[in-house]
């Protein structure tokens, strides 16, 4: 019986060609889009606005005051975009409540004061959530950032709403603690906005009343803010000792289960 055998040419297919360019351009994308690569891009941008306001000094506007060529509605518009690039490069917020009190007087300045506080933290939000929310959310170590970030995430309109009623928490950090975990957009400028009323107004009108430093307005202001600064010191002082007294129950907690 005889047996035929049929050797078999080894199936060789065509390799694709490579394109390494293609691969090195991929690869360089995705290290651009990188959490971190956000986030040194973030910090960048940050510095530059803040080297940029700390050469521009805008604190001049309290001395050598508003250019008298801009006035009415246009120059409080004008000032509230301008208040909302300051916020964004860290410049503090009392300092811009103060001059547009003193610029444009009690409710032009409030009106001012707060498109522009609200218009600053609507862009540092954007910017902390676009570009570096996934980098710092793996910094959340601590049990003082993980609560923080667990209030914001789970009661976020009532936390920010908290964070802008009593003064103390700085108004860049909050913005960007938001940016950082999971609360939504519109909450976030909701109790910013109604949030920062009482202290805002407050400032604007002591600004408004600056030239007549004993007048019962300046000084009910002025009292107002300090009243309001300690009540907001005390309540952070209780919520940090109840939050430390929680963390050490636990542990003995579980041991006693």
């Amino acid at each position: 019986m005889t047996h035929s055998f049929r050797l078999r040419s080894p199936d060789v297919r065509p390799v694709p060609a490579t394109r390494p360019s293609g691969g090195l351009a991929v690869r360089c994308t995705r290290a651009l889009l990188s959490p971190w690569s956000r986030f040194s891009l973030l910090v960048a941008v940050l510095l530059a606005a803040a080297v940029t306001m700390l050469l521009f000094e805008p604190q001049r506007l309290l001395a050598s005051g508003w250019p008298p060529q801009l006035t009415g509605t246009a120059a409080a518009m004008l000032f509230g975009l301008a208040y909302g690039v300051c916020t964004v490069a860290f410049v503090p917020r009392p300092l811009l409540n103060l001059a547009a009190g003193a610029l444009f007087g009690t409710q032009a300045g409030l009106a001012a004061a707060l498109a522009g506080t609200v218009l600053g933290a609507g862009v540092s939000f954007l910017l902390g959530r676009v570009l570096g929310q996934d980098a710092l959310r793996t910094l959340l170590r601590g049990k003082y950032l993980k609560a923080a970030d667990g209030l914001l995430s789970r009661h976020g309109f009532r936390s920010m709403l908290a964070l802008r009623l009593f003064p103390g928490v700085p108004f860049a950090a909050a913005n960007y603690c938001a940016a950082t975990s999971r609360m939504g957009y519109p909450p976030f400028l909701l109790a910013t906005g109604l949030g920062s009323i009482p202290n805002t107004a407050a400032y604007v009108i002591a600004g408004s009343s600056a030239s007549s430093p004993t007048s019962p307005v300046f000084l009910a202001a002025m009292g107002f803010i300090v009243l309001s600064g300690a009540g907001a010191a005390l309540v952070a002082w209780r919520r940090r000792h109840r939050l430390a007294g929680t963390e050490t129950a636990r542990p003995e907690a579980g041991g006693a289960a």
